[in-house]
């Protein structure tokens, strides 16, 4: 054994001395999580459906053998998160902390570094198609890092459906060690005791994929080595330090659980008959192809090496007559020399389509898509502008999934801003910023630009202003995407700009420039009275 392996098999055996080597045969065995077995099993079975992981079919073949028929699977569950998670959440998305501009710089500064907008639409997909999900802000190296987990590495302390202040995250890990792979499992519990916010990490030890195993010390893995076994918070934490978000539908599943329902878990049925429509068309399509059935006589022996020595003897040895490529040919035993039997079968593309489309119909209903999103109406696909003229499903169920998603993000926001706050997580002992988290105004644009027509809301918009109801400031803001000071600098400048000339036209008579202009009138009179007296 290396110097390595000996040092990690004296800290474990230090551990179990210390008492560190309860076992865990499942992350759900330890005492302080209450999420149900059922629950987990339910979530697994969805990441299977969206990693399309799917068990093959068991079929009878023509000699009555069971083969195995993988599954053609359209992988719906992961094409719809994908449409839906594109739609809630783009670019075009802003964070804003209305009253507070130094908790906005480091908030900007923070979304930056992790790379939020990208690695949240992504990770959106996920949840959306688990049901749930959990962000959770850590500082390291004087910086606040961003890490996120799916349903499955989620495990709630508590049964309440309403919401979820405590929780156990899971990280899992794989090295080699001796050339065995070895599994860690860190186990992040966030909890509220005695009013403080306690976070505790434990790593635990497997050579079992299926187990989690024995809990070892944190330096057993150098990326946790760094990590604090226990941590608490007094006083300067009022806010959990994570953000959970759940799908909004109601989990029918499992009426105690506050783990949000999976895309895949009411319409199983529906997604299993839809693969399986597509999987028989696939082999519809491989089975339809062009197969003629020829003598014996018509292929020589050296066309046939594989087959019974005793079946090659039935013919006649002569070259080559075809294209070796040529899978059209097959052998009939029995067959007159001057048969040919062409027994190609028809391929039933109208009734499988159509069958197709059923099915993606209903997928449609029961996840909460306007008729068209994936199958073809009698109009054809639906443009995003006609899903809102239309009062789609669509976008009701947008709506519904970000006003989930909105509560999650501000809940990551309160969780930044209240780590800048703690001085003692920074090396040079000043917090990042200082303030009262409860006081933060917290905004969230989404950017329904997909949906809404902006021409037509800029053209409805100025009618308001022309009415005198809306604000010229609120337009620009709105429709010209302007901060308010550029708002109302556009709208001064303009204001300057439209400014009436004077008229002359419009003076009435005895005004200051009108009897200006009558004495250079009589001055020039006068002048040119005395230069003729001159004359005379």
């Amino acid at each position: 054994m290396n110097p390595l392996g000996i040092i990690k098999n004296a800290i474990i055996k230090g551990g179990e001395l210390l008492g560190m080597n309860t076992g865990l045969d499942s992350i759900i065995d330890d005492p302080r999580i209450a999420l149900p077995a059922d629950e987990v099993s339910r979530i697994r079975l969805a990441k299977r459906y969206y990693q399309n992981d799917l068990t093959p079919y068991k079929l009878i073949n023509s000699y009555g053998e069971r083969i195995d028929v993988p599954v053609q699977s359209l992988n719906i569950t992961a094409e719809a998160s994908r449409d839906l998670a594109s739609l809630m959440f783009n670019e075009g998305c802003s964070i804003k902390i209305n009253n507070d501009a130094n908790a906005q710089l480091v908030l900007d500064n923070v979304l930056k570094q992790n790379n939020f907008i990208e690695n949240c639409q992504r990770q959106l997909q996920r949840w959306l198609a688990l049901g749930s999900g959990v962000i959770r802000p850590v500082v390291s190296n004087n910086q606040i890092k961003l890490s996120w987990a799916s349903a499955d590495q989620i495990f709630p302390l508590e049964v309440n459906s309403n919401d979820v202040n405590d929780i156990c995250i899971a990280f899992r890990s794989s090295k080699t060690e001796g050339g065995q792979t070895i599994y860690y499992t860190l186990l992040e519990f966030h909890q509220w005791i005695n009013g403080g916010y306690q976070i505790t990490n434990e790593l635990y030890r497997s050579t079992d994929p299926a187990t989690t195993g024995a809990q070892v010390p944190l330096a057993m893995v150098d990326e946790y080595a760094n990590l604090t076994p226990k941590i608490t918070f007094q006083g300067n934490i009022h806010d959990q330090l994570f953000a959970f978000y759940r799908n909004p539908s109601d989990n029918n599943v499992n009426l105690s659980s506050p783990m949000g329902l999976a895309l895949i878990d009411n319409c199983q049925s529906t997604v299993d008959a839809l693969n399986r429509a597509n999987t028989e068309l696939f082999w519809e399509m491989k089975q339809g192809q062009r197969r003629i059935i020829v003598p014996e006589s018509f292929l020589g022996k050296e066309n046939l090496k594989g087959m019974p020595a005793n079946a090659q003897n039935k013919f006649n040895p002569h070259p080559r007559m075809y294209d070796p490529d040529t899978m059209v040919y097959q052998v009939g035993y029995g067959l007159e020399d001057d048969t040919i039997k062409d027994v190609t079968s028809d391929i039933r593309v109208d009734e499988f389509d159509s069958l197709i489309q059923h099915y993606l119909s209903q997928f449609e209903n029961q996840v909460g898509f306007s008729q068209g999103t994936f199958t073809a109406t009698p109009s054809g696909i639906q443009t995003a502008t006609e899903v809102v003229t239309n009062n789609s499903k669509t976008y009701q169920t947008r709506s519904s999934y970000l006003t989930q998603l909105e509560k999650t993000i501000k809940q990551l926001v309160k969780a930044i801003m209240s780590l800048a706050s703690v001085p003692e997580l920074f090396d040079n002992g000043q917090s990042l910023w200082s303030g009262n988290v409860d006081d933060l105004d917290i905004s969230i644009d989404f950017n329904d630009g997909v949906f809404i027509n902006k021409e037509q809301q800029r053209t409805d918009d100025l009618q308001v202003v022309t009415a005198g109801i809306m604000p010229k400031v609120q337009f620009l803001m709105r429709n010209y995407d302007l901060d308010e000071n550029t708002a109302e600098q556009w709208v001064e400048q303009a204001d300057e700009e439209n400014a009436p000339t004077p008229s002359f036209d419009n003076m009435p008579l005895g005004s200051s420039d009108f009897e200006t202009g009558d004495n250079d009138d009589q001055e020039e009179t006068n002048t040119n009275t005395s230069n003729d007296d001159q004359s005379s």
